[in-house]
């Protein structure tokens, strides 16, 4: 399978293609090398721990939205069974951008719903490049108000750059959307765990974030804007974008420090852009802990933990 690599990644990319290099060697003139593999596998795994450990906020916000980082449909194979889309809004139309629906999650039925950005052209024009319009907010609405008819657990899944700011969106009420799906959330009487998988942007994120628990992958980032626009709206200059990532904090490590995340879900040592099904898998036992928690809670009393969660969320002074 064909990698991309950032920037910063380049010196695992060059160990990476030195392994495989050496490997053919070995098969095609029958020699025994696999020890000088091994070393050089040893030192690759070094070189990971390393690299990602020492990652800017800058680099953070590129590993959250890497080339080949797993968007929700491709967790979905993972880690649900019988996974029913729904689609449309019931009103206007259905947006690409959100996907929701049905799944059976470790011998439980859970209400789904994701951001989807797509891989090629074609895709990210039908999603939108993962950035909602009003419909699919509306439909995210039309989704959790279902899985309550049926007392059915809700999972969020955060990966946008924000909602879609333009025109045709505001005209169909963006805001109001978005307002609609905070106030609807707050009061859902079933619980509710919220996870940005990958970048989690503005409003456009917030709309399907409130909840019981929120949680961030180890690599994810969630912020009012992007560093990059920041940079343009503080600076009229996008190069200021690492400057920017600096002051935003929006990584799950500065998060979690001011109180306004519930944990932060580890991913393989090479992200989960390299290893999905471990990524899967940790992210899975993490959301049946956290589900079975909240469904032994009285109605009344995952209302009350939750109204107190969103009124005591971050660190504030005077």
């Amino acid at each position: 399978m064909a990698y991309s690599y950032l920037e910063f990644e380049r010196p695992i990319a060059e160990l990476t293609s030195k392994i495989d290099e050496l490997s053919g060697m070995g098969k095609d003139s029958g020699m025994n090398i696999a020890e000088e593999v091994e070393n050089l596998s040893q030192k690759r795994d070094k070189l990971i721990k390393q690299v990602y450990s020492k990652a800017t906020r800058a680099q953070i916000c590129q590993l959250s939205r890497h080339p080949d980082r797993p968007f929700i449909l491709d967790y979905v194979p993972y880690m649900f069974d019988d996974f029913q889309e729904l689609h449309g809004d019931r009103a206007f139309a259905d947006d690409g951008a959100i996907v929701g629906g049905l799944a059976n999650f470790r011998g439980k039925t859970v209400m789904i719903i994701g951001h989807q950005k797509g891989r090629d052209t074609k895709e990210k024009l039908k999603r939108n490049f993962g950035m909602p319009r009003p419909e699919g907010y509306r439909k995210a609405l039309r989704l959790i108000r279902l899985a309550e008819r049926f007392e059915i657990p809700v999972l969020t899944f955060i990966d946008t750059a924000g909602a879609w700011p333009g025109i045709d969106a505001e005209e169909r009420g963006q805001s109001e959307a978005i307002a609609r799906n905070l106030q609807e959330l707050a009061a859902l009487k079933v619980p509710v765990i919220c996870t940005v998988i990958g970048e989690g942007g503005s409003g456009g994120a917030l709309a399907i974030g409130v909840g019981d628990r929120m949680y961030m992958q180890q690599f994810s980032t969630y912020s009012v804007i992007s560093p990059e626009g920041c940079a343009a709206i503080l600076w009229r200059d996008r190069s200021h974008a690492d400057e920017a990532a600096e002051a935003l904090k929006p990584t799950a490590k500065d998060l979690q420090e001011l109180g306004l995340i519930d944990g932060i879900i580890a991913e393989p040592n090479e992200g989960a852009h390299r290893n999905i099904k471990e990524a899967a898998e940790l992210l899975s036992d993490t959301l049946e802990k956290t589900m079975n928690e909240l469904l032994a809670l009285p109605v009344d009393t995952l209302l009350a933990q939750r109204a107190d969660r969103l009124r005591n969320l971050g660190q504030y002074g005077s």
